[in-house]
């Protein structure tokens, strides 16, 4: 019932140049909603997505409104910038809450006057951009915090959506499973492997940490795998009990043991460093400093 008043949220609100804000946990599929804003928008652009926590705080001002020749040591070259790559269409700014605080001014600017200024120019370029924003943060608590500018808050969030975890889905599991498997088998050239009720029962009782991306990611190792392959221990389960297979062997050092826990965490999580790092209560950063090679995942 959620998803379906979702997707009627979304056909109403598409056409409309109103800014979106989208917020869900990590593998949600908050991308999925900005798409099929843009698709049914009517805009005549492309669809520009750019994670803001994946770039170089120094380097995203860059990628955003682009920069002169010059402008800096490395600008070798004129770079337009993903608002110019935008204009006419969408530009989905996934994870906002992690754009740094001084670029948050400039991007309320070009939100408030449709022009931007290119890094080391003089001169504003017009731009016409439909605005759709992502976090699995809480925008307001950061305001609270200092951390995010309230100004920048209340123009991204003239239209809210938000999208509920898997585990709070349960109803959707079984189509959803059986859309990914139909989909990966075709990708794949793989016969589709039949879930038994039972299996679905299984799929259901899991807790989800991954979400839908963890879930996508059970049905391709079943499709591999040519049988049901259960899903990863539900996290509030894999410390119950002794069993011997889950127990570390006594003459480990306390950091092989946490390594070792961590690598279960992340594999529990659909191997996405976000939510494992989540369910540890660790950084993304002290997960992928302890894992180095085996933390390669989402």
């Amino acid at each position: 019932a959620v998803m379906s008043e979702l997707r009627l949220m979304i056909g109403r609100i598409a056409p409309l140049p109103a800014t979106v804000l989208v917020r869900g946990e990590t593998g949600t599929g908050k991308e999925l909603v900005a798409r099929l804003l843009h698709q049914n928008s009517h805009r005549s652009g492309a669809f520009v997505p750019v994670n803001c926590g994946a770039i170089a705080p120094e380097l995203l001002e860059s990628e955003l409104f682009g920069h002169t020749k010059g402008a800096f040591t490395s600008a070798h070259h004129v770079r337009d910038g993903l608002f110019v790559s935008a204009h006419g269409g969408t530009l989905f700014l996934d994870e906002i809450s992690e754009m740094p605080l001084e670029l948050q001014v400039k991007l309320l600017r070009a939100l408030e006057e449709s022009r931007i200024r290119p890094v080391g120019s003089d001169r504003e370029v017009s731009v016409d951009v439909r605005i759709v924003a992502s976090t699995q943060s809480d925008l307001a608590e950061l305001v609270r915090e200092r951390r995010f500018r309230e100004d920048l808050y209340y123009r991204l969030n003239v239209i809210h959506l938000s999208l509920p975890p898997l585990s709070e889905r349960a109803e959707d599991i079984r189509a959803l499973a059986n859309y990914f498997m139909k989909k990966t088998a075709a990708e794949l050239g793989l016969p589709v492997v039949r879930l038994e009720d039972q299996d679905v029962r299984n799929l259901e009782q899991h807790g989800w940490p991954g979400n839908v991306r963890e879930l996508r990611n059970v049905v391709e190792r079943t499709l591999m795998m040519g049988e049901f392959v259960a899903q990863p221990v539900s996290l509030g389960k894999a410390a119950e009990g002794a069993e011997t297979d889950s127990a570390y062997p006594l003459d480990w050092t306390l950091e092989q043991v946490k390594r070792a826990h961590m690598a279960r965490v992340l594999a529990a999580c659909g191997y996405n460093k976000s939510a494992a790092a989540r369910a540890l209560g660790v950084s993304r950063k002290t997960l992928e400093r302890n894992l180095g090679r085996e933390g390669a995942g989402a």
